[in-house]
């Protein structure tokens, strides 16, 4: 004989129902989230209007991603979830720089360029000298580190969501023996993340804004160290307070600084004003070399 199920009983149930479960991890996350969802529910009384209001959103959601469009990440970063995982998963010694969201622009097989070559390959916008280090917490130099860098063009625009003859504005390199990378690329602007679709809905009935603060996206890898992934956002852009996804940490906000014609730091003769951004990137060691510099 069965009896009926309501209140903290049926939560009881429903994560009883994953016990058989073989892995973990699985039943820890699912009983979390039985216990959170209900307990959700019953705190704004969830109506079955409020419900299957619900159901659509996440239905539409599914449907215009594809390929080059994930609407739940973009959910996950509007709701600050992206950047709570980042957070958790980037516990960082005191010097590191601080990691942010991936966005979702990233290119595997982006091109090679030299230290000192021009990533943007025609992409509109004023020419920007970016150099830096890429370093240890204890200011060693880290050689040939492979620093992967992407970003829009001055329309706001990535090149994936253009039709473009090549990949611009991303490329690769490799720091050299002291840890020194330079490349040119345009001044980054402020854009819109997509709202034509649910989250955009969402963002206008809670009225607030799609605009991201201007940044260039680094990756950052080298042996013995955890991958870096951040944004370098600009000064005083009108956006650091109201980003989207609530990536921006002050101390990855860096002076983009603009120069008459001229002959740039590097030695390149420019008929135009151009901008400068100096920035070093600190990388952690991994867990393993942690322990190893421990026990030393």
């Amino acid at each position: 004989m069965t009896s009926d199920l309501n209140g903290s009983a049926l939560t009881d149930a429903v994560v009883a129902s994953f016990d058989s479960g073989a892995d973990p991890r699985l039943r820890m996350v699912m009983a979390a989230l039985v216990r959170h969802l209900h307990a959700f529910a019953r705190e704004v009384e969830l109506t079955e209007t409020d419900y299957f209001t619900g159901i659509d959103f996440l239905t539409r959601a599914g449907q215009i991603s594809s390929d080059t469009r994930q609407e739940f990440v973009l959910l996950a970063d509007v709701l600050g979830l992206s950047t709570v995982t980042v957070d958790l998963g980037n516990r960082l010694p005191d010097g590191a720089t601080a990691a942010t969201v991936f966005g979702p622009f990233y290119v595997e097989g982006a091109p090679e360029i030299q230290n000192g070559g021009d990533m943007s390959n025609g992409a509109p916008g004023q020419p920007c000298l970016v150099r830096g280090r890429v370093l240890a917490v204890d200011g060693t130099p880290i050689a040939n580190a492979l620093v992967e860098v992407w970003q829009s063009d001055e329309d706001g625009f990535y090149d994936v969501q253009k039709d473009v003859d090549g990949p611009q504005n991303r490329g690769h390199l490799r720091t050299d023996d002291n840890g020194h990378f330079w490349f040119w690329a345009v001044r980054p602007v402020a854009y819109p993340i997509p709202d034509d679709g649910p989250v955009g809905e969402l963002l206008r009935a809670a009225g607030r804004g799609p605009m991201r603060p201007a940044h260039i996206h680094f990756m950052v890898t080298a042996p013995g160290y955890l991958r870096l992934i951040t944004h370098i956002f600009a000064r005083g852009d009108a956006y650091l307070d109201k980003d989207p996804v609530f990536g921006v940490k002050s101390s990855l906000i860096a002076t983009f600084t603009e120069h008459l014609p001229g002959s740039a730091p590097d030695g390149r003769l420019l008929d135009r004003t151009y901008t400068t951004l100096e920035y070093d990137l600190v990388l952690a060691p991994e867990p393993d070399s942690r322990r190893k510099d421990t026990a030393s």
